[in-house]
């Protein structure tokens, strides 16, 4: 029996990646889509930040409350979008995000006041954080029905998406005003949402993948609740990663390495790029080594990478560090939101996203703060040390998990 089951264990890891049924086939890329659209619209808007600081006139503190307000938007709905998915299905609260969150990207170039930044922010990102809740969780329904752990690929079209909306308003930014820019993205967004939409809204959420919530009763609800919970900390420390070097990477490289300011700025897209290819290649990881060894393994290897890039004492050495750190972390979090969703649906994914986007807050001010108190080198290297947390975690509650599994 134990050789048939390595057989047939064999036999399903050498599937085709692409479903046969043409109906999840469209599924899967209707989902990618709003991964990459995600990814593309939030990206366009953080590069228009300073045109937008320069229209309205605010001063650095005023512009850094104004920008709490996506933080606080999408903080506040991820909860309430678990709660609509239940109620209305994740497909149809997907599709309406998409279409909130494009329409959104359009109202900051029209403000004129820090205050109203800030108001018309926590439109785009409750939009943001309603999406991220709803396409997870639609996911997590696909990827149980499919069998096969591709929810990599579709974080891959996330970082796809935001490298093509980083690019896109670099080459535009001299060419078309924020008004215009964004604008244009609105135009894309609902294009795509409405091409996109159609599918998912023609086809309900594959019955095979949907689970119980977490707040069912019994004791296995419980023990449910709990691991969701020690999902959402890997998650969380994931994300910190994740926000501290996109805010304090170029910086470091720059003043405590010497890095001129276009190679310092290389930093974070090396990170970048070796996530990406990192998420390209996760359904291939997680067939070989499983859900707790790709963890295991990820966090071990984010470790390692990011002592090196905080601490080596030359560019090229910080940024093979930042490489690997990339590399590392790539898969932790498209693990961590998947399995909590397969534990508890819907407010599984929103738990576990309201913790992972707590740890993207929490990372840059934390970073600072020790920065100040001991060096940023040093402060740094606090990425490495949740994300060695993150693998001590998986390693520790695998049992557990396995029993859930069951």
């Amino acid at each position: 029996m134990p050789t048939l089951n390595k057989i047939r264990t064999a036999i399903r890891g050498r599937q085709d990646p692409i479903p046969v049924d043409p109906a999840l086939r469209s599924l899967r890329t209707a989902l990618t889509l709003f991964f990459a659209l995600d990814g593309l619209l939030f990206a366009g808007w953080v590069v228009r930040i300073p045109a937008i600081k320069e229209q309205t006139g605010a001063s650095a503190g005023d512009l850094g409350l104004a920008l709490l307000g996506v933080s606080a938007g999408a903080v506040a709905t991820m909860t309430v979008t678990g709660r609509l998915c239940h109620r209305f299905g994740s497909h149809p609260v997907t599709v309406a995000a998409g279409v909130l969150m494009s329409l959104g990207i359009a109202l900051p170039p029209l403000t004129h006041s820090a205050l109203a930044l800030g108001l018309v922010l926590l439109v785009f990102g409750a939009a943001y954080g309603g999406i991220n809740v709803a396409m997870n969780s639609a996911a997590v329904d696909l990827v149980a029905t499919l069998r096969r752990p591709v929810m990599p690929s579709f974080h891959a079209a996330f970082s796809l998406g935001g490298m093509l909306g980083a690019g896109l308003g670099g080459l535009v930014a001299g060419q078309l005003s924020a008004t215009r820019h964004l604008l244009l993205l609105t135009v894309i967004g609902l294009a795509v949402s409405a091409a996109a939409g159609r599918t998912l809204l023609a086809h309900p959420a594959p019955r095979a993948g949907r689970r119980a919530p977490a707040s069912a009763s019994g004791s296995g609800a419980g023990r449910g609740r709990r691991l969701v919970a020690v999902f959402g900390l890997i998650a969380l420390c994931d994300a910190y990663g994740e926000g501290a070097l996109a805010d304090w990477g170029a910086l470091h490289l720059q003043q405590d390495l010497g890095a001129r300011a276009g190679l310092a700025a290389v930093g974070y897209s090396v990170f970048a790029l070796t996530m990406t290819l990192g998420r390209l290649t996760g359904t291939v990881l997680l067939e070989r080594l499983g859900q707790t060894r790709t963890l295991v393994a990820g966090g071990a290897a984010a470790a390692v990478g990011m002592l090196l890039g905080s601490l080596a004492p030359t560019v090229w050495a910080a940024l093979v560090g930042f490489a690997v750190t990339g590399f590392g972390l790539a898969n932790i979090f498209p693990v961590a939101i998947g399995r909590a969703g397969e534990l508890a649906g819907p407010s599984g994914v929103a738990t576990a996203s309201t913790f992972g986007y707590g740890g993207m807050l929490l990372g840059p001010p934390a970073i600072g703060f020790l920065a100040e108190t001991w060096s940023l080198p040093l402060a740094l290297t606090t990425v490495a040390a949740l994300a060695g947390t993150a693998a001590a975690i998986a390693y520790g509650t695998r049992n557990v998990v396995r029993a859930a599994a069951r």
